[in-house]
Formats: C-alpha cells, structure tokens, sequence
C-alpha cells in the first residue's frame, strides 16, 4: 500500500500524519512549539525550532506507522498562514524571529496605507481588509528594523516565505522557493485575479520583488524532499493555508459550502466556486485551494481567540491542569450564570475588525464562580463562531445565495459535544462533525494525492467525507437572539 504524509505546521504545535488512500490516519506524532512574547501584542516563534520539530515529527509518524520512506507516494503540507519569515538565501539562516499571524506590530503601516487611500485599491486586487494580520506589513516591519535587512533585500540576498515556503526551502535544501496561492493570497501582496505578486502592491509596502517565493497551483509538484532527510527522495504534492485546506479536506468543494475550524483561533470558509464575492459584513475574500490553475474562491472570517482562551483558563487563570478538563468543569455548572467572556485578548477579528479592542469578563455577581468562568468562555468560541456565519448567511443571500444549511466543524475543540451542541443552538442548523476531523491535515494530503494520481478527481474526495455526529439545534430561536443580543452587548463594551 502507499502512503500519503502530511505536515501540519499550526500555531501551538508541529504535527505529521501519514494517512491511507482512504483518509485514515494510520499514524501521528506531534510537537508543541514555544511561544515567544517580546511585548504586549507582540507574538514570535523560532523558525529554526518549527523546521526542527517539523522534520522530527514527520521521521517519528514514519517510525510509528512502520513504513519507510519508499511508500510515501506523496507529501502535503499545510501551516498557519501569514506567519511570516525572512532568511539569507545562501546560510539559510533566519534575520528575525518569524512574526506569527496573531502579531499586532505593523498596525500603525495600516494606519498609514488607509490615510494614503489604498483600501479600497488592496482589496479590489487582494480581497483583504487592511489589517496587521497579514504577511505584507510584517515583511515591511523586518526589513525596516532588522539592521541591513534593505540593503540585503535590495541585493537579492534575501529570500521571504510564510511557512510553507521556509519548509520547502529547508525540505529541497534550498532548491526551491516557492509558495501556492492559497498562502500567496494572504499576505497583501498578491492580485487575487491574475495569481500574481502585484506590482503596484510591492511598490507601496517598498518590498523588492526579489524577496518573493514563486506562486502555483495547491495540487503542483512543490520539488522533492531532499533524500537525506527522510531516507528517500518524495515529491511534495501538495500545498495549503491551514484554513483552506480544511476546506479541501472537509470536500466543501461547491458554492455555498461552509466549514468551520476550531483551533488557536477560529476560522470560518465559505466557498464561493470562481466568483470573488465581496463581503458586506465584515468578512474577508480569498483564495480557495486550488487543485488547478483555475482561481477559486472564498469567504472567510476569522476567530483570533477560539481555543486559545482554554490555554488561558490553564495557564493564566490556573482554573483547569490540562485543557481536556475544561468540559467537565464548565458542566459542572447547568449554564454561564449571566457571565460572558469576550476574548479580545490581541484585538477582535471578523466581523467585527476592532485592533483596539480588550478581553473582559462581564455579567458578575458573588454567585459567580471559576465553572462559571470557565463555562462563558467555552461558550465565547461558540458565540464568536456564530457572529461569523450570520454575516457569511447575510452575504450568500445578498448575492443570490442559499440560506447556510449546515455548519461542518474541525480542529481540536470540534470533539468537545458541549460546544458543539451549543454552537448547534445558537445557529439554529446543524453541526456536523466528520468522522475524519484532522481534516487540515488531510486537505493537504488529498491535495498531493492529486497531483501523484492517488486520486484522480475531487468527486473521489467527496465519496470518502463521511458524518461523525451531527448536533442539532435544541433552543428555540428567540432564546438564541437574545443571547446573541447579549454578546453583541459585550463586545461592544471591549473596544477602547
């Protein structure tokens, strides 16, 4: 039998999985990634410790799966997307800590491309909001702080990439330098239309052209995994934003499908087959998965703070010893008591765009307790998730659309039944779980499945999705507005 390998490159850890053709995982190994913290809204990680632990876990998942790399047909990868990373293109050595997507530092550059007018220029080519999430003003930020970085940059020493390209940079042994769209599109740089970095764009962010990894499709061959490193040369396949490949890997392949992924953050995708729809409600447009050159599309809102504020209730609060016990202590208690938490911890995301914005913690009284707590803030991923897919329903049927039928959902706190059954009421449409939920992972690996012949067309991948569970909405409707009223009411309490 032949084997597909996935690197999962997230936030908080590095994961490799090596799935059969029929998407079951046959073995996994992880690794947790240190978080680095500079200052208040700074966030950084050590790309030479992702490329470490990423090639540990990728010989691990071999070692335990029992297989060598001769049955590998394939390798996927997938990432968090916008991290962003600058090295010398000969020593390979990075000039700065990656800047990690969640990172609030190139703020006032925003500032100063919305005085200047580009708004609306960037998200006509591009379909983003101008925001610090994204790669391009990290990129401005290293090369106008990191001593010498232009003048390097402008000798074409310097080579920039989001995570994948830095992996396959270090996977080819420097022979490749090279991103696919779904990365490219987050970044501020690239004409979402053309999948080209856009000239215009460049010139405004003064970033060289010369820095740029080179764009393809997501099911492409990406170059070959050097043989020293895993014991035998293995094309690399495939190649996705984290985000999108959940996409992919859930099968939402038509219009109108949607997922939602429950990770650090959270991140909702509705696919919009070829048409670049923009949103009016706060959502972001961009670019799908693509298994052909073909450019395909999506809306997407994002959850800065999803089940990082578990992370929180452990490491901060000290309210749980390990995140599995979060269900039982928010359990403990029949509902949240009137307390709402809003983790705006680095700002609030989608749809409501407030950098500004702080966490808070709101509806106490003495009858409060840390169940209570712990409960409102499993519930703020819910809520947050919610708020998303109302503004993606009041877009689809402003542009023709369907009403959302079902909400798919993934990532690690999609296996938490309170949440889900909660997110399930306050939608009013069912939460379904796939029986398969490493579907980041898995996107990648089907995307490299179709470019090696693994598979031979996305009507296959949509034969293998199968339900796990799906959860429905209990609540009556109006207790589920008034509800969402209540968190509407909260948030509007965080902004400074």
């Amino acid at each position: 039998m032949t084997y597909l390998l996935a690197l999962d490159q997230g936030t908080s850890s590095s994961r490799s999985i090596v799935f059969d053709p029929s998407g079951h995982t046959v073995a996994m190994a992880q690794k947790e990634l240190t978080q680095i913290y500079p200052q208040p809204g700074w966030v950084e990680h050590d790309a030479l410790e992702i490329w470490r632990i990423q090639l540990a876990t990728a010989r691990e998942a071999l070692a335990k799966a029992g297989i060598t790399a001769a049955q590998v047909k394939a390798v996927g990868i997938t990432n968090q997307r916008e991290t962003t990373v600058v090295w010398n293109r000969k020593t390979g050595q990075p000039i700065h800590h990656a800047i990690v997507w969640q990172d609030r530092r190139a703020e006032p550059t925003c500032v100063e491309l919305r005085a200047r007018g580009l708004a609306d220029t960037i998200r006509e080519k591009t379909g983003l909001l101008v925001d610090a999430y994204f790669s391009g003003t990290k990129l401005k930020w290293i090369l106008d702080h990191v001593p010498d970085a232009r003048a390097q940059a402008a000798h074409g020493e310097l080579a920039f990439g989001t995570i994948d390209s830095w992996l396959i940079w270090q996977l080819t042994e420097g022979r490749e330098h090279v991103t696919d769209v779904s990365n490219a599109s987050r970044t501020m740089l690239l004409n979402v239309h053309t999948n080209q970095w856009d000239e215009d764009l460049l010139a405004a962010l003064d970033i060289p052209a010369s820095l740029m990894p080179r764009v393809q499709a997501s099911a492409s061959l990406f170059g070959e995994v050097a043989p020293t490193l895993l014991g035998q040369a293995i094309p690399i396949g495939g190649v996705a934003g984290d985000q999108q490949s959940a996409l992919f890997g859930q099968a939402c392949f038509k219009a109108g499908m949607v997922k939602n992924t429950y990770g650090t953050g959270c991140f909702m995708l509705m696919h919009t087959g070829d048409n670049f729809q923009t949103s009016h409600n706060g959502l972001i447009t961009t670019s799908a998965a693509q298994p052909t050159a073909t450019p395909e599309f999506a809306l997407e809102g994002s959850v800065f703070v999803g089940g990082a504020v578990v992370q929180w209730l452990r490491d901060g609060l000290h309210a749980i010893q390990g995140s599995g016990e979060v269900q039982s202590l928010a359990q403990s208690v029949p509902d949240s008591g009137g307390v709402i938490v809003v983790p705006a911890f680095t700002g609030l995301g989608a749809p409501y765009w407030q950098p500004d914005a702080r966490g808070s913690i709101t509806g106490l009284t003495r009858g409060s307790t840390i169940a209570h707590i712990a409960r409102a803030a499993l519930e703020s991923i819910a809520f947050q998730s919610a708020a998303l897919l109302q503004a993606m329903s009041r877009d689809a049927i402003s542009a023709g659309g369907a009403q959302v039928s079902e909400l798919r959902v993934d990532g690690g706190a999609c296996v938490n039944d309170l949440l889900m059954q909660f997110q399930a009421d306050l939608l009013g449409i069912p939460v379904v779980r796939p029986a398969i939920t490493e579907t980041t992972a898995l996107g990648a690996a089907y995307l490299a499945g179709l470019t090696t012949g693994v598979y031979q067309s996305t009507d296959e991948l949509t034969d293998l999705w199968k339900a796990e569970r799906r959860f429905l909405p209990t609540l009556p409707s109006e207790r589920a507005q008034e509800l969402m009223e209540r968190w509407e009411h909260a948030v509007r309490q965080t902004v400074l």
